[in-house]
């Protein structure tokens, strides 16, 4: 190897250990967490019953060699074990198996409700801090990917903590004990080979498993690469139908999966490798030390009990030398998938309260934009200095073509993201000064597309307000003019939507969400182009019941189709970031410019569109 390469890989090594490092004392507080005595008290009590569960462990083949000597007619200075004789040793022997085995269970009795409740407090973190994180962040994720990572997590740490405190731990106690008693019983020249076994046997596992975690990541990848796929393309389920392209992801899915099959194999067959090392290892040690004993039984220097305990001890450390090798490699595993999903806790939420804000009051719902600006990349500008007033209790309209920022104001008032330059501010409180929630709270938005949550069409209204009744959900359903459609449903309200809503027509989901949005009752409307992938019937339908949910509150709406705000009290024109033309619907038309453009290339495109009738949205009439 190169020495610039080994210097990488010295350094990435050190990188990984350092990362390992910062794992581990992340979980460390979830074990022995401040303020919650009962924990600290099982997890003693746990140790208890595992160094118990060894001392018995190690003490048995004593028992086995007494009831040996005492068949054999050999026994001649254990008086005290005399007295039970070969069958009471025997029971004896039975007795104390039994009872390392039981420490070891209370241990874990002891011990699960720790250890499940590090995983629920964990995962609860994980939860409220992914939906903490920005909007920015969540869109440049695979959600495939990203629930991939939740999950290994989660599960690393549970292994880490039941392997690495009840399986590492107790390993080294065993071997550290066995080794001193074949030191003290049978002289040092035992101690070394035995001690030499056990260094040979962990440096060639390490190796090797080293060897193997590689072949582990580009499992993990191709598995992950292939489960954001699948997802990808479930979710996608309509546009792989309608583009006949179901054999095309099947071959994109089966070339992770051939990724993933290849890694398989290499695993397989280094777990061969690793495992005949391993018994080579541990049958040469076991022979020689054997090999020792039976010379010394020839020589009478040691009983035939003698030679059966050192059989009975070299056995009992090859069971959980025999383990080493998966939970050396599953224990670095953990700290690889618990690395990312902490990384991800510490992935800063890019959109936070300032220290002490206090809660949005909502007096009247004006909003002004003042000098916004705004870029996702500070290379391309979107918002170049909007400056605009709504008034409270007025709607006022955002149009103009694709890119001009028009959904931009939309998240930015939402505050999904920060203006980068000038502020927003409603009734003269600036956003970024008050708590997320309660501007959330204070505003109702209803999107082009309505997604739902895949369960009834009552939680999904409820969805609106937490702890509404029935009642309240209904009168909701009836001003989004759905509560008929509900009860000619075999199910009604119980019915379930599937997932994102699909077993709904697209008017349908939209009347749900703006259901859900009367329901919430917020005093500022967001309409992001709530109808616009509606038909036209569908959508003059809908934009009935929007005018209605509009009234008495403030409405920034956010059209494609011109008809269905010709009714606002503004009407502003967005074009690549700055308004070029604001007034009301006659005075735009009047001016023969870029809106006057618009209206008469949308009526030459559909001559039988016209503005609805009816009061305009967000007036209750003068």
């Amino acid at each position: 190897m190169p020495p610039s390469q080994i210097t990488q890989t010295g350094r990435m090594n050190a990188e990984e250990r350092a990362r390992n490092s910062r794992t581990l004392h992340a979980v460390l507080p979830y074990l022995w967490p401040k303020g919650e005595g009962w924990v600290k008290r099982r997890v003693m009590l746990a140790l208890v019953f595992l160094v118990l569960a060894k001392v018995v462990s190690v003490g048995t083949p004593f028992l086995y060699k007494a009831a040996v000597d005492a068949l054999a007619g050999e026994a001649h200075d254990e008086t005290w074990l005399l007295a039970l004789g070969a069958i009471g040793l025997t029971v004896a022997y039975g007795v104390a198996r039994l009872a390392s085995v039981g420490f070891g269970e209370l241990r874990d009795a002891v011990f699960v409700r720790v250890a499940q409740r590090a995983l629920r407090k964990l995962a609860l973190e994980t939860f409220r801090h992914i939906h903490a994180l920005s909007l920015r962040y969540h869109i440049t994720r695979k959600t495939g990917g990203l629930s991939r990572v939740v999950e290994r997590g989660v599960k690393g740490v549970e292994f880490l903590l039941r392997f690495l405190l009840f399986s590492i731990g107790p390993l080294v106690l065993e071997l550290a004990l066995v080794s001193l008693i074949f030191a003290l019983m049978f002289g040092w020249l035992y101690a070394v080979v035995v001690v030499a076994t056990i260094v040979i046997y962990v440096v060639f596992t390490f190796k090797v498993t080293e060897w193997r975690v590689a072949i582990r990541y580009h499992m993990n990848e191709a598995d992950t690469a292939a489960n954001q796929k699948a997802v990808d393309s479930l979710l996608n389920f309509e546009t792989v139908k309608y583009f006949g392209a179901e054999n095309r992801e099947a071959l994109r899915y089966d070339a992770s999966m051939r990724a993933y099959e290849k890694a398989a194999v290499k695993t397989g067959q280094s777990l061969a490798v690793l495992n005949f090392g391993q018994g080579l290892i541990i049958t040469l040690g076991l022979v020689i030390v054997m090999v020792m004993a039976a010379r010394d039984v020839q020589a009478g220097l040691l009983t035939v009990g003698d030679f059966v305990m050192v059989q009975a001890y070299m056995i009992q450390i090859t069971m959980p030398l025999g383990f080493l090798g998966t939970v050396y490699r599953e224990i670095r595993q953990a700290l690889v998938d618990m690395g990312d999903m902490f990384e991800l806790l510490h992935q800063p939420a890019e959109i936070t309260d300032v220290p002490g804000a206090p809660d949005l009051r909502v007096t009247g719902g004006e909003v002004v934009l003042d000098d916004v600006r705004f870029a996702y990349d500070a290379s391309r500008p979107i918002l170049k200095g909007i400056s605009l007033t709504v008034p409270a209790g007025q709607t006022v309209a955002l149009v103009g073509p694709s890119g001009s920022g028009k959904s931009t104001i939309g998240k930015l008032l939402f505050r999904f993201y920060d203006v980068t330059g000038g502020a927003i501010r409603i009734d003269g409180q600036d956003i970024r000064g008050v708590t997320q929630k309660s501007l959330h709270d204070a505003i109702g938005v209803v999107p082009q597309d309505t997604v739902l949550f895949n369960d009834t069409i009552r939680y999904n209204i409820g969805y609106g307000r937490a702890g509404a009744t029935d009642d309240e959900i209904i009168a909701a359903a009836r001003a989004a003019k759905i509560h008929d459609f509900i009860l000619s449903l075999p199910e009604g309200y119980d019915t379930t939507v599937g997932e994102r809503g699909l077993k709904l027509s697209g008017g349908e989901k939209q009347r749900v969400g703006i259901a859900r949005t009367v329901l919430k009752n917020p005093p500022i409307l967001l309409l992001d182009e709530a109808t616009s992938a509606l038909d036209t019937q569908t959508e003059r339908d809908i934009q009935e019941s929007l005018n209605a949910m509009g009234r008495g509150r403030t409405v920034i709406t956010i059209a494609h189709r011109l008809s269905t705000v010709a009714d606002a009290d503004m009407i502003v024109v967005l074009e690549r970031g700055e308004i070029v033309e604001q007034g009301r619907h006659e005075d735009l038309l009047a001016r023969r410019g870029r809106y006057a453009a618009m209206w008469a290339r949308q009526s030459a495109e559909d001559p039988a569109e016209e503005p609805p009738a009816g009061k305009p949205v967000g007036q209750t009439g003068t």
